[in-house]
Protein backbone atom coordinates (compact mmCIF):
# COMPACT_ATOMS: atom_id res chain seq x y z
CA UNK A 1 0.00 0.00 0.00
CA UNK A 2 1.29 3.45 -0.83
CA UNK A 3 1.75 5.85 2.07
CA UNK A 4 -0.65 8.68 2.80
CA UNK A 5 1.90 11.22 1.59
CA UNK A 6 1.23 9.96 -1.94
CA UNK A 7 -2.32 11.39 -1.88
CA UNK A 8 -1.36 14.57 -3.68
CA UNK A 9 -3.10 16.99 -6.00
CA UNK A 10 -1.36 15.26 -8.90
CA UNK A 11 -2.81 11.91 -7.75
CA UNK A 12 -6.29 13.41 -7.58
CA UNK A 13 -5.99 14.92 -11.05
CA UNK A 14 -4.85 11.52 -12.39
CA UNK A 15 -7.91 10.00 -10.71
CA UNK A 16 -10.14 12.59 -12.38
CA UNK A 17 -8.77 11.55 -15.78
CA UNK A 18 -9.52 7.90 -14.99
CA UNK A 19 -13.07 8.82 -13.99
CA UNK A 20 -13.78 10.87 -17.12
CA UNK A 21 -16.81 9.24 -18.71
CA UNK A 22 -17.30 6.92 -15.72
CA UNK A 23 -18.39 9.15 -12.84
CA UNK A 24 -20.90 11.93 -13.34
CA UNK A 25 -19.91 15.53 -12.68
CA UNK A 26 -22.71 16.00 -10.19
CA UNK A 27 -24.55 19.33 -10.02
CA UNK A 28 -24.28 21.97 -7.33
CA UNK A 29 -27.64 23.31 -6.22
CA UNK A 30 -28.31 26.51 -4.30
CA UNK A 31 -30.83 26.29 -1.48
CA UNK A 32 -32.31 29.56 -0.29
CA UNK A 33 -34.28 27.86 2.49
CA UNK A 34 -31.25 26.05 3.92
CA UNK A 35 -29.13 29.18 3.49
CA UNK A 36 -31.64 31.25 5.46
CA UNK A 37 -31.88 28.61 8.18
CA UNK A 38 -28.09 28.31 8.44
CA UNK A 39 -27.43 32.05 8.25
CA UNK A 40 -24.86 31.63 5.48
CA UNK A 41 -24.95 30.98 1.73
CA UNK A 42 -25.23 27.22 1.27
CA UNK A 43 -24.83 25.15 -1.87
CA UNK A 44 -25.44 21.41 -2.12
CA UNK A 45 -23.02 19.13 -4.00
CA UNK A 46 -25.40 16.42 -5.18
CA UNK A 47 -23.47 13.17 -4.98
CA UNK A 48 -26.83 11.54 -4.28
CA UNK A 49 -27.28 11.90 -8.05
CA UNK A 50 -23.99 10.10 -8.79
CA UNK A 51 -23.95 6.80 -10.67
CA UNK A 52 -24.76 3.95 -8.27
CA UNK A 53 -26.29 6.56 -5.97
CA UNK A 54 -23.26 7.87 -4.06
CA UNK A 55 -19.71 9.24 -4.24
CA UNK A 56 -18.32 5.76 -3.52
CA UNK A 57 -18.09 4.83 -7.20
CA UNK A 58 -15.26 7.36 -7.59
CA UNK A 59 -12.83 5.74 -5.16
CA UNK A 60 -13.86 2.20 -6.03
CA UNK A 61 -13.30 2.68 -9.75
CA UNK A 62 -9.94 4.42 -9.34
CA UNK A 63 -8.67 1.71 -7.00
CA UNK A 64 -9.80 -1.10 -9.31
CA UNK A 65 -8.72 0.53 -12.56
CA UNK A 66 -5.17 0.74 -11.20
CA UNK A 67 -4.95 -2.99 -10.43
CA UNK A 68 -2.50 -5.05 -12.44
CA UNK A 69 -3.77 -7.55 -15.00
CA UNK A 70 -2.93 -10.37 -12.57
CA UNK A 71 -4.82 -8.68 -9.72
CA UNK A 72 -7.85 -8.11 -11.94
CA UNK A 73 -7.81 -11.78 -12.92
CA UNK A 74 -7.89 -12.82 -9.25
CA UNK A 75 -11.04 -10.77 -8.67
CA UNK A 76 -11.91 -8.38 -5.87
CA UNK A 77 -13.67 -8.59 -2.52
CA UNK A 78 -15.27 -5.73 -0.60
CA UNK A 79 -17.30 -5.01 2.54
CA UNK A 80 -19.97 -2.36 2.90
CA UNK A 81 -23.32 -1.44 4.38
CA UNK A 82 -24.44 -0.49 0.88
CA UNK A 83 -22.88 2.44 -0.97
CA UNK A 84 -19.34 1.09 -1.33
CA UNK A 85 -20.89 -2.27 -2.24
CA UNK A 86 -22.77 -0.72 -5.12
CA UNK A 87 -19.75 1.33 -6.18
CA UNK A 88 -17.51 -1.76 -6.29
CA UNK A 89 -20.14 -3.83 -8.11
CA UNK A 90 -20.71 -1.08 -10.67
CA UNK A 91 -16.98 -0.54 -11.25
CA UNK A 92 -16.34 -4.27 -11.48
CA UNK A 93 -18.95 -4.55 -14.20
CA UNK A 94 -17.29 -1.79 -16.21
CA UNK A 95 -13.83 -3.30 -15.78
CA UNK A 96 -14.81 -6.95 -16.29
CA UNK A 97 -13.69 -8.01 -12.80
CA UNK A 98 -15.39 -10.66 -10.65
CA UNK A 99 -16.56 -9.11 -7.36
CA UNK A 100 -17.65 -10.66 -4.07
CA UNK A 101 -19.21 -8.18 -1.66
CA UNK A 102 -19.84 -8.81 2.03
CA UNK A 103 -22.69 -6.85 3.60
CA UNK A 104 -24.15 -6.86 7.15
CA UNK A 105 -27.01 -9.26 7.72
CA UNK A 106 -29.43 -6.36 8.26
CA UNK A 107 -28.27 -4.32 5.25
CA UNK A 108 -31.08 -2.47 3.50
CA UNK A 109 -32.75 -4.79 1.01
CA UNK A 110 -32.72 -2.26 -1.87
CA UNK A 111 -28.94 -1.84 -1.44
CA UNK A 112 -28.45 -5.61 -1.46
CA UNK A 113 -30.63 -5.98 -4.55
CA UNK A 114 -28.86 -3.16 -6.39
CA UNK A 115 -25.44 -4.64 -5.64
CA UNK A 116 -26.53 -7.99 -7.08
CA UNK A 117 -28.06 -6.31 -10.11
CA UNK A 118 -24.71 -4.68 -10.88
CA UNK A 119 -23.29 -8.21 -11.11
CA UNK A 120 -21.55 -8.80 -7.78
CA UNK A 121 -21.96 -11.86 -5.59
CA UNK A 122 -23.37 -10.71 -2.24
CA UNK A 123 -22.75 -12.50 1.05
CA UNK A 124 -24.56 -11.36 4.19
CA UNK A 125 -22.26 -11.70 7.20
CA UNK A 126 -21.84 -9.82 10.48
CA UNK A 127 -23.82 -7.28 12.45
CA UNK A 128 -21.93 -4.17 11.33
CA UNK A 129 -19.38 -2.91 8.81
CA UNK A 130 -16.39 -3.76 11.03
CA UNK A 131 -17.48 -7.41 11.32
CA UNK A 132 -18.26 -7.54 7.62
CA UNK A 133 -14.86 -6.08 6.79
CA UNK A 134 -13.16 -8.79 8.86
CA UNK A 135 -14.99 -11.44 6.83
CA UNK A 136 -13.94 -9.77 3.57
CA UNK A 137 -10.29 -9.70 4.69
CA UNK A 138 -10.44 -13.40 5.52
CA UNK A 139 -11.89 -14.11 2.07
CA UNK A 140 -9.12 -12.11 0.40
CA UNK A 141 -6.43 -14.01 2.31
CA UNK A 142 -8.04 -17.36 1.52
CA UNK A 143 -8.59 -16.83 -2.22
CA UNK A 144 -6.03 -14.24 -3.28
CA UNK A 145 -8.75 -11.78 -4.33
CA UNK A 146 -7.84 -8.11 -3.87
CA UNK A 147 -9.57 -6.37 -0.97
CA UNK A 148 -11.11 -3.07 -2.11
CA UNK A 149 -11.24 -1.23 1.18
CA UNK A 150 -14.09 1.31 1.46
CA UNK A 151 -11.81 4.11 2.67
CA UNK A 152 -8.33 3.02 3.78
CA UNK A 153 -6.27 3.23 0.58
CA UNK A 154 -4.60 6.17 -1.20
CA UNK A 155 -6.29 5.37 -4.52
CA UNK A 156 -9.72 5.40 -2.86
CA UNK A 157 -8.95 8.70 -1.13
CA UNK A 158 -7.69 10.19 -4.42
CA UNK A 159 -10.89 9.11 -6.17
CA UNK A 160 -13.05 10.80 -3.56
CA UNK A 161 -10.84 13.90 -3.81
CA UNK A 162 -12.07 14.49 -7.36
CA UNK A 163 -15.19 15.99 -5.78
CA UNK A 164 -13.02 18.87 -4.55
CA UNK A 165 -11.82 19.59 -8.10
CA UNK A 166 -15.43 19.79 -9.28
CA UNK A 167 -16.40 22.07 -6.40
CA UNK A 168 -13.60 24.48 -7.27
CA UNK A 169 -14.87 24.63 -10.85
CA UNK A 170 -18.51 25.01 -9.85
CA UNK A 171 -18.12 27.34 -6.84
CA UNK A 172 -14.83 29.23 -7.33
CA UNK A 173 -15.42 31.41 -4.26
CA UNK A 174 -16.11 28.50 -1.90
CA UNK A 175 -14.74 29.03 1.61
CA UNK A 176 -15.99 25.98 3.54
CA UNK A 177 -16.83 22.41 2.54
CA UNK A 178 -18.82 20.21 4.92
CA UNK A 179 -19.08 16.46 4.34
CA UNK A 180 -20.23 13.30 6.13
CA UNK A 181 -17.45 11.38 7.88
CA UNK A 182 -17.39 7.63 8.50
CA UNK A 183 -14.10 5.86 7.89
CA UNK A 184 -12.73 9.06 6.42
CA UNK A 185 -12.09 8.50 2.71
CA UNK A 186 -14.32 11.33 1.48
CA UNK A 187 -13.19 13.97 3.96
CA UNK A 188 -9.54 12.95 3.55
CA UNK A 189 -9.82 13.28 -0.21
CA UNK A 190 -11.34 16.72 0.13
CA UNK A 191 -8.75 17.84 2.68
CA UNK A 192 -5.76 16.58 0.69
CA UNK A 193 -7.00 18.21 -2.51
CA UNK A 194 -7.91 21.59 -1.04
CA UNK A 195 -4.65 21.71 0.94
CA UNK A 196 -2.76 22.04 -2.36
CA UNK A 197 -5.33 23.45 -4.79
CA UNK A 198 -7.04 25.98 -2.49
CA UNK A 199 -5.56 26.03 1.03
CA UNK A 200 -7.94 28.81 2.10
CA UNK A 201 -10.88 26.38 1.89
CA UNK A 202 -11.82 24.92 5.27
CA UNK A 203 -13.00 21.29 5.41
CA UNK A 204 -15.33 20.08 8.18
CA UNK A 205 -16.23 16.42 8.72
CA UNK A 206 -19.52 15.42 10.34
CA UNK A 207 -20.18 12.21 12.25
CA UNK A 208 -23.33 10.77 13.78
CA UNK A 209 -23.03 11.21 17.55
CA UNK A 210 -23.83 7.51 17.98
CA UNK A 211 -20.96 6.48 15.71
CA UNK A 212 -18.25 9.06 16.28
CA UNK A 213 -14.84 7.41 16.29
CA UNK A 214 -12.85 10.40 15.03
CA UNK A 215 -13.03 12.81 18.00
CA UNK A 216 -11.55 10.24 20.39
CA UNK A 217 -9.03 9.09 17.80
CA UNK A 218 -7.82 12.61 17.05
CA UNK A 219 -7.51 13.28 20.77
CA UNK A 220 -5.47 10.08 21.17
CA UNK A 221 -3.28 10.86 18.16
CA UNK A 222 -4.02 7.54 16.49
CA UNK A 223 -7.02 5.55 15.18
CA UNK A 224 -8.91 4.03 18.07
CA UNK A 225 -12.00 1.87 18.09
CA UNK A 226 -15.20 3.38 19.45
CA UNK A 227 -18.51 1.73 20.18
CA UNK A 228 -21.04 2.18 17.38
CA UNK A 229 -24.60 2.47 18.64
CA UNK A 230 -27.66 2.08 16.45
CA UNK A 231 -27.98 5.06 14.11
CA UNK A 232 -30.14 5.88 11.12
CA UNK A 233 -26.94 7.10 9.41
CA UNK A 234 -25.68 3.60 8.64
CA UNK A 235 -23.53 4.87 5.78
CA UNK A 236 -21.13 6.57 8.23
CA UNK A 237 -21.41 4.10 11.11
CA UNK A 238 -17.75 3.04 11.28
CA UNK A 239 -16.10 2.12 14.58
CA UNK A 240 -12.44 2.56 13.59
CA UNK A 241 -10.99 5.31 11.35
CA UNK A 242 -8.79 4.21 8.47
CA UNK A 243 -5.04 4.77 8.91
CA UNK A 244 -4.65 6.59 5.59
CA UNK A 245 -7.54 9.05 6.02
CA UNK A 246 -6.81 9.53 9.72
CA UNK A 247 -3.27 10.70 8.99
CA UNK A 248 -4.57 13.18 6.42
CA UNK A 249 -7.26 14.59 8.72
CA UNK A 250 -4.80 14.90 11.60
CA UNK A 251 -2.08 16.49 9.46
CA UNK A 252 -4.42 19.10 8.01
CA UNK A 253 -6.25 19.83 11.26
CA UNK A 254 -9.68 18.95 9.90
CA UNK A 255 -12.46 19.86 12.32
CA UNK A 256 -14.92 17.11 13.18
CA UNK A 257 -18.44 17.81 14.42
CA UNK A 258 -21.16 15.43 15.57
CA UNK A 259 -24.91 15.52 15.07
CA UNK A 260 -27.79 13.78 16.83
CA UNK A 261 -30.39 11.47 15.35
CA UNK A 262 -32.98 14.22 15.70
CA UNK A 263 -30.78 16.69 13.83
CA UNK A 264 -30.15 14.19 11.04
CA UNK A 265 -33.81 13.34 10.53
CA UNK A 266 -34.88 16.99 10.65
CA UNK A 267 -32.27 17.86 8.03
CA UNK A 268 -33.20 14.97 5.74
CA UNK A 269 -36.77 16.23 5.85
CA UNK A 270 -35.69 19.79 5.08
CA UNK A 271 -33.57 18.68 2.11
CA UNK A 272 -36.52 16.71 0.76
CA UNK A 273 -39.11 19.44 1.35
CA UNK A 274 -37.16 22.54 0.41
CA UNK A 275 -34.37 21.36 -1.91
CA UNK A 276 -36.51 18.61 -3.51
CA UNK A 277 -33.66 16.10 -3.16
CA UNK A 278 -33.82 12.55 -1.82
CA UNK A 279 -30.83 11.70 0.37
CA UNK A 280 -30.09 8.94 2.81
CA UNK A 281 -29.63 9.83 6.51
CA UNK A 282 -25.82 9.79 6.29
CA UNK A 283 -26.05 12.07 3.26
CA UNK A 284 -27.88 14.70 5.29
CA UNK A 285 -25.25 14.86 8.07
CA UNK A 286 -23.55 17.95 6.64
CA UNK A 287 -26.80 19.91 6.50
CA UNK A 288 -27.55 18.75 10.04
CA UNK A 289 -24.25 20.21 11.28
CA UNK A 290 -24.96 23.56 9.61
CA UNK A 291 -28.42 23.84 11.09
CA UNK A 292 -27.21 22.70 14.52
CA UNK A 293 -24.54 25.41 14.51
CA UNK A 294 -27.12 28.02 13.57
CA UNK A 295 -29.45 26.97 16.40
CA UNK A 296 -26.57 26.99 18.88
CA UNK A 297 -25.76 30.58 17.92
CA UNK A 298 -29.42 31.57 18.13
CA UNK A 299 -29.69 30.40 21.73
CA UNK A 300 -26.12 31.45 22.62
CA UNK A 301 -25.36 27.94 23.89
CA UNK A 302 -21.86 28.11 25.42
CA UNK A 303 -21.57 24.31 25.40
CA UNK A 304 -22.23 23.89 21.70
CA UNK A 305 -18.69 24.64 20.61
CA UNK A 306 -19.86 25.17 17.03
CA UNK A 307 -18.03 28.11 15.52
CA UNK A 308 -19.80 29.81 12.59
CA UNK A 309 -18.75 28.64 9.14
CA UNK A 310 -17.61 31.14 6.54
CA UNK A 311 -19.59 31.14 3.32
CA UNK A 312 -20.13 30.21 0.68
CA UNK A 313 -20.47 26.76 2.24
CA UNK A 314 -20.70 23.70 0.01
CA UNK A 315 -22.32 20.69 1.69
CA UNK A 316 -21.67 17.31 0.12
CA UNK A 317 -24.85 15.22 -0.04
CA UNK A 318 -22.90 11.98 -0.09
CA UNK A 319 -25.59 9.52 -1.15
CA UNK A 320 -29.21 8.88 -1.97
CA UNK A 321 -29.53 5.12 -1.47
CA UNK A 322 -32.20 4.85 1.17
CA UNK A 323 -34.52 1.97 1.95
CA UNK A 324 -38.12 3.21 1.53
CA UNK A 325 -39.06 1.69 4.90
CA UNK A 326 -36.17 3.49 6.59
CA UNK A 327 -37.15 6.66 4.76
CA UNK A 328 -40.68 6.37 6.11
CA UNK A 329 -39.43 6.05 9.69
CA UNK A 330 -36.90 8.85 9.28
CA UNK A 331 -39.46 11.21 7.77
CA UNK A 332 -41.81 10.52 10.67
CA UNK A 333 -38.96 11.11 13.10
CA UNK A 334 -38.09 14.34 11.29
CA UNK A 335 -41.67 15.56 11.34
CA UNK A 336 -41.84 14.98 15.07
CA UNK A 337 -38.49 16.71 15.62
CA UNK A 338 -39.68 19.68 13.57
CA UNK A 339 -42.80 20.08 15.72
CA UNK A 340 -45.17 18.77 13.07
CA UNK A 341 -46.60 16.22 15.49
CA UNK A 342 -47.51 16.74 19.11
CA UNK A 343 -48.52 14.20 21.72
CA UNK A 344 -51.10 15.45 24.18
CA UNK A 345 -52.36 13.98 27.40
CA UNK A 346 -55.62 15.64 28.45
CA UNK A 347 -57.63 15.06 31.63
CA UNK A 348 -61.34 14.61 30.89
CA UNK A 349 -64.51 14.00 32.85
CA UNK A 350 -65.45 10.46 31.83
CA UNK A 351 -68.95 11.28 30.58
CA UNK A 352 -70.78 11.23 27.24
CA UNK A 353 -69.85 14.16 24.99
CA UNK A 354 -66.64 15.12 26.81
CA UNK A 355 -64.38 13.67 24.13
CA UNK A 356 -66.47 15.17 21.35
CA UNK A 357 -66.07 18.62 22.91
CA UNK A 358 -62.29 18.21 23.12
CA UNK A 359 -62.04 17.05 19.51
CA UNK A 360 -64.21 19.93 18.33
CA UNK A 361 -61.72 22.44 19.77
CA UNK A 362 -58.79 20.67 18.13
CA UNK A 363 -60.66 20.54 14.83
CA UNK A 364 -61.52 24.24 14.98
CA UNK A 365 -57.77 24.98 15.18
CA UNK A 366 -57.07 22.69 12.19
CA UNK A 367 -55.28 20.04 14.22
CA UNK A 368 -55.53 16.53 12.76
CA UNK A 369 -55.81 13.69 15.29
CA UNK A 370 -53.70 10.72 14.14
CA UNK A 371 -54.12 8.39 17.12
CA UNK A 372 -56.12 8.41 20.36
CA UNK A 373 -56.66 6.21 23.41
CA UNK A 374 -58.27 6.37 26.87
CA UNK A 375 -56.76 5.50 30.25
CA UNK A 376 -59.27 5.06 33.07
CA UNK A 377 -57.00 2.98 35.34
CA UNK A 378 -54.17 5.38 36.24
CA UNK A 379 -53.83 5.38 40.04
CA UNK A 380 -53.76 9.19 40.05
CA UNK A 381 -57.23 9.47 38.53
CA UNK A 382 -60.33 10.23 40.56
CA UNK A 383 -63.57 8.35 40.03
CA UNK A 384 -65.17 9.65 36.83
CA UNK A 385 -61.91 10.92 35.30
CA UNK A 386 -59.90 9.66 32.33
CA UNK A 387 -56.68 10.52 30.59
CA UNK A 388 -57.03 10.92 26.84
CA UNK A 389 -53.73 10.53 25.00
CA UNK A 390 -53.54 11.58 21.38
CA UNK A 391 -51.10 12.30 18.62
CA UNK A 392 -52.02 15.37 16.61
CA UNK A 393 -50.62 16.51 13.27
CA UNK A 394 -49.90 20.24 13.28
CA UNK A 395 -48.40 22.93 11.05
CA UNK A 396 -45.31 23.42 13.22
CA UNK A 397 -44.15 24.59 16.67
CA UNK A 398 -46.23 27.78 16.72
CA UNK A 399 -49.35 25.81 15.84
CA UNK A 400 -48.54 23.37 18.68
CA UNK A 401 -48.27 26.27 21.12
CA UNK A 402 -51.55 27.75 19.89
CA UNK A 403 -53.37 24.44 20.28
CA UNK A 404 -52.11 23.84 23.84
CA UNK A 405 -52.85 27.42 24.89
CA UNK A 406 -56.40 27.19 23.61
CA UNK A 407 -57.09 23.92 25.42
CA UNK A 408 -55.73 25.31 28.67
CA UNK A 409 -57.79 28.47 28.22
CA UNK A 410 -60.86 26.24 27.93
CA UNK A 411 -60.02 24.75 31.34
CA UNK A 412 -58.40 21.47 30.29
CA UNK A 413 -55.40 20.04 32.13
CA UNK A 414 -52.91 19.37 29.33
CA UNK A 415 -49.50 17.70 29.25
CA UNK A 416 -47.52 17.75 26.00
CA UNK A 417 -44.58 16.21 24.17
CA UNK A 418 -43.58 17.11 20.60
CA UNK A 419 -40.84 14.48 20.31
CA UNK A 420 -43.07 11.46 19.84
CA UNK A 421 -43.35 10.44 16.22
CA UNK A 422 -46.58 8.98 14.92
CA UNK A 423 -47.18 5.23 15.07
Amino acid sequence: MSGPDHVTLANVRDAARLLDGVATVTPVQTSRAISEAAGVRVLLKCENLQRAGSFKVRGAYVRMARLSADEKARGVVAASAGNHAQGVAFAAGLLGIRAVVYMPVDAALPKVAATRQYGAEVRLVGEDVDATLAAARAEAERTGAVLIHPFDHPDVVAGQGTIALEILEQVPDVRTVVAPLGGGGLVAGLAATFAEAAPHVRVVGVQAARAAAYPASLAAGEPTTSRVAATMADGIAVGTPGAVPFEILARHGVEVRTVTEEEISRSLLMVAERAKLLVEPAGAAGVAALLAASRALDVADPTAGAAPLEGPVVVVLSGGNVDPLVLLRVVRHGLAAAGRYIQLQVLLDDRPGALAGLLEIISSLRGNVMHIDHDRTDVGLAIGEAWVRMQVETKGPEHCDELVARLRAEGYRVERSERTSPG
